[in-house]
Formats: C-alpha cells, sequence, structure tokens
C-alpha cells in the first residue's frame, strides 16, 4: 500500500504500480522504480527507473542526486512523486530518507526516524545505510573528488566485478603523464616518468603498528616503520590510473611498474593489503614512497 511521506511523496512497493486508476486519483504523474527490473506504465506518467539490487553490490550513493532532482522537479500542487522497489521497505526506503536528510537538513538518524513513524516496516539494509552514512559526511552532495567516494567506488567494482574481465573506464584516474596539470604529481624516481596526482592520493587513518602483523609468522613486526612510537605509512595508496588498465584486467594481485621504464613502483590486490602503519586497505594500489618524488607547483609570484 502507498503510504505519504510528505505532500507530493508517496513510498510503496511494485505491487502498487498495477493500480493505475489509484495512481491517477493521488495525483502521481512521476514514478520512480528502485528495482531490478523497469516498470511499464501509460504514457502520461513520467518514469525513471533506477536499476538496484536489493544487496552488498548495489551502489545508491551515486544516484542519490539525481534522485532527489526528479522527485522536487514531480512534486507540485497537483502533482506527486511515487517512490518504490519490489517491497518498499529498503532500496526505495532508501532512496527517500536520501531525499529528506538533502531537502529538509536532516541527519541520517533523523531522517531514519521521520520515516520510520510514517511507516514502521521500513527495513534498509546495511550496507544502504552506510552510504547514506557516506553521503552525510559529504553534506549530502555527491563530491566525487573525495577520497572516501573515490575508495568507496573501488569497493563496489571489486565487489561487482570479481573476475576483473573488464573494469569500467570511469574509475581510471586521467594520465598526468599525457596532460598538463598544475597539481602536486609524483614522478618515478628513475626515469622521471608523471604517475599520478596528489589528487589520486586515497588517504586511511594510521593504523595501531606492529600489534596489527601479530598473526603473522614472520619477522614483520621488526620492519614496521614508527617514529615517536607512531607506526608510519611508507606507501601511497592511490585510485588506479589510466596507465595502470592493462596490468589490472583479468588478475586480481600484481605488481604495478612504471609504464615508462618499467621498474617496480608498488603493488595491487583487489581485495587489499596492509600498509606497514597496520592498516588494511581495501583494494589497494600501492606506490612505495621510495619509489616515486614528489613534485610540487611552484607559482611565478614566488619566484620573484
Amino acid at each position: 500500500m502507498m503510504i505519504e511521506v510528505e505532500t507530493g511523496l508517496y513510498i510503496g512497493a511494485a505491487c502498487d504500480i498495477g493500480d493505475v486508476e489509484r495512481l491517477n486519483q493521488l495525483g502521481i504523474t512521476r514514478v520512480l522504480t528502485v528495482d531490478s527490473q523497469a516498470a511499464h506504465l501509460p504514457e502520461f506518467i513520467r518514469t525513471k527507473f533506477v536499476q538496484a539490487f536489493d544487496d552488498s553490490s548495489t551502489d545508491l550513493l551515486s544516484r542519490f542526486d539525481e534522485c532527489h532532482q526528479f522527485i522536487e522537479a514531480g512534486k507540485g500542487a497537483s502533482s506527486s512523486v511515487l517512490v518504490h522497489c519490489h517491497a518498499g521497505q529498503s532500496r526505495s526506503a532508501a532512496i527517500v530518507t536520501a531525499y529528506l536528510m538533502k531537502t529538509h537538513k536532516l541527519s541520517l538518524e533523523e531522517a531514519q526516524c521521520t520515516l520510520l513513524r510514517i511507516k514502521p516496516d521500513v527495513r534498509i539494509n546495511q550496507d544502504f545505510l552506510d552510504q547514506l552514512a557516506l553521503y552525510e559526511s559529504m553534506g549530502c552532495e555527491l563530491d566525487a573528488t573525495t577520497s572516501l567516494y573515490k575508495q568507496f567506488r573501488l569497493q563496489k567494482v571489486t565487489e561487482r566485478y570479481p573476475e576483473l574481465q573488464t573494469v569500467p573506464k570511469e574509475v581510471f584516474a586521467a594520465d598526468p603523464g599525457q596532460m598538463q596539470t598544475s597539481e602536486t604529481v609524483y614522478r618515478c624516481r628513475k626515469c622521471r616518468r608523471v604517475l599520478f596526482r596528489g589528487s589520486s592520493i586515497l588517504s586511511h587513518c594510521v593504523g595501531s603498528g606492529p600489534v596489527s602483523f601479530s598473526h603473522k609468522k614472520c619477522e614483520r613486526d621488526s620492519q614496521v616503520s614508527t617514529a615517536g612510537g607512531r607506526a608510519q605509512c611508507t606507501s601511497l595508496f592511490i585510485e588506479p590510473v589510466q596507465w595502470m588498465e592493462e596490468a589490472l584486467l583479468g588478475v586480481m594481485d600484481g605488481q604495478l611498474l612504471c609504464p615508462k621504464c618499467n621498474s617496480k613502483l608498488g603493488s595491487f590486490n583487489w581485495y587489499g593489503e596492509q600498509c606497514s602503519c597496520g592498516k588494511w586497505v581495501t583494494p589497494a594500489f600501492q606506490m612505495h614512497k621510495s619509489r616515486v618524488d614528489e613534485i610540487k607547483p611552484v607559482s611565478i609570484s614566488a619566484l620573484r
């Protein structure tokens, strides 16, 4: 049964879209389907389809803003929007929760409580809740440049492409060696080839140091770099860059070699690797700091 969340916005299930007369009575002129299959509705109803499964492989985060725009455009004095999935409990509820957060400046907890009061059977799966929390941390505005979003996107690629016979082109950052950039860049220490930009670095919280390696039988504990009693990172973890594409296809792990001189720069593993600080990073595209040099841009005014 369709339930009115607020004026002009309804949430429902797949069975609700079969009652066209009821949709007409409620003034529903737009239907947003968040399901595995698109809905078939009369031409007078405008539709939007977001293909989504109710599991951890689904990326709803990247669609929150466009869904918000679709809903906003359909709400009016005499028009309403229906958001539905199969059962009306998880996928559609996640989209509506994101809408409430963005529109009314609510926290995730506040938006959840608001929707649960209206529809007590809402059961948003944990992965969608994590995506909503990330959306909240970005100020309810998708920012594809943030380290957190890039890491999230890579994790979704790992889940959706377990055999990795193909990797979406949008996952790869532009190759700074083939373009001009005013950003800080990193070069191969041996041949000086530009490898990646500073904005491609995916930061992570520093791990707990030697204790993180206690499960290993080797003597790696003694190799962990520390300074002032605090674990240090001897590598940089970055988003994949275009020159890596050939090396990544069809394999889960391997070496990262300089595209010009073929010297070893680091390694990659779609299942993740442990940083020298002890933090586990998944997926991991690891560049050893000892193999690259940081080159910062110099302003003309600084030279005068």
